[in-house]
């Protein structure tokens, strides 16, 4: 079952205490659809100039991902942002962020991409969310992604699109936000309340939270023993979750569906730590994964 993801893909410049790497493949697609692409045929949506390398080009096309409503401006430059992590690689600080032809961007799905049964929007303007979502036909299992810049400078907009998805992943920081509360059960519950059937809740290195009608599952990270660069986890996440759903080629997904796929989504965002930029998940197999999730199961169930 194709999937349709739709954001942003960028070139990032990040900067740890051990490295700096410049002009990264990056952006919620990118990781999103690398992510998706290990199970189901992924077809993407975003704009770049021209600028975008054509190495960057070909290793999204190399894992099967159809570029086909990527736009690509003439003579525009594409979103850039360059961002350093203190030590203990749960913070970071945006040094600069060039958006470019991002500003004017305006979807444009062809009929391919128009009929896919599983949507990911993943992290961008609420606005841009909702104009693909507008053009899809039928309906979609819309799964949306998003962040605080767009609660404190978009929140109408946002709050209007979570009337119209199925599931909505944000992190904890940005959920209280939302919601203004500290209490995440109390969080998951409320943002509920404003249109989503499911929500997921980011905990990063301690997990997810998944919240259905009267339901709740919840889930631990993987352990690594190492973060090189923990940039794009949650795309990660979220493309992993929606390329899982795909893959069980169903009309309707059931809260058994949807915990595993957190939990398969957890898994591939550990691999996207260990190194710079998309470079771990550019290599990642299906065999690496699925050892990595049985390995994960084994330390997590008891018997």
């Amino acid at each position: 079952m194709s999937i349709l993801i739709a954001g942003t893909v960028a070139l990032d410049s990040i900067h740890t205490s051990s490295a700096i790497h410049h002009e990264l493949l990056g952006g919620s697609a990118s990781y999103a659809a690398l992510a998706a692409a290990l199970n189901t045929p992924v077809q993407l949506c975003a704009i770049v100039g021209s600028d975008f390398p054509v190495a960057h080009r070909a290793l999204l096309t190399g894992h099967g991902i159809d570029l086909d409503n990527v736009e690509a401006v003439d003579g525009g430059k594409t979103f850039r942002w360059t961002g350093r992590y203190h030590d203990d690689m749960n913070h970071r600080e945006t040094l600069d962020v060039s958006i470019d032809v991002l500003e004017h961007f305006k979807p444009q799905l062809n009929a391919a991409a128009a009929g896919v049964k599983v949507l990911l929007l993943a992290n961008m303007s609420p606005d841009n969310q909702i104009d693909v979502l507008q053009q899809c036909l039928g309906r979609p299992f819309v799964i949306a992604d998003s962040m605080d810049l767009w609660i404190n400078i978009a929140r109408p907009r946002l709050q209007e699109l979570l009337g119209m998805v199925d599931l909505f992943v944000i992190n904890e920081d940005e959920a209280k936000l939302f919601v203004d509360t500290s209490n995440l059960i109390i969080a998951g519950q409320q943002l509920r309340a404003l249109g989503p059937k499911y929500v997921v809740i980011k905990k990063g290195e301690h997990g997810a939270l998944l919240f259905g009608p009267d339901q709740l599952f919840m889930t631990c990270a993987y352990p690594l023993r190492k973060v090189s660069d923990p940039t794009g986890a949650g795309d990660t996440f979220a493309g992993g979750m929606a390329g899982h759903l795909a893959s069980l080629s169903k009309e309707a997904f059931t809260f058994a569906d949807l915990s595993a796929a957190v939990v398969y989504g957890s898994v591939l965002a550990s691999f996207t730590c260990e190194e710079f930029g998309v470079k771990r998940l550019a290599a990642l197999t299906s065999d690496e994964a699925a050892a990595r999730l049985a390995e994960f199961r084994a330390c997590t169930t008891i018997a």
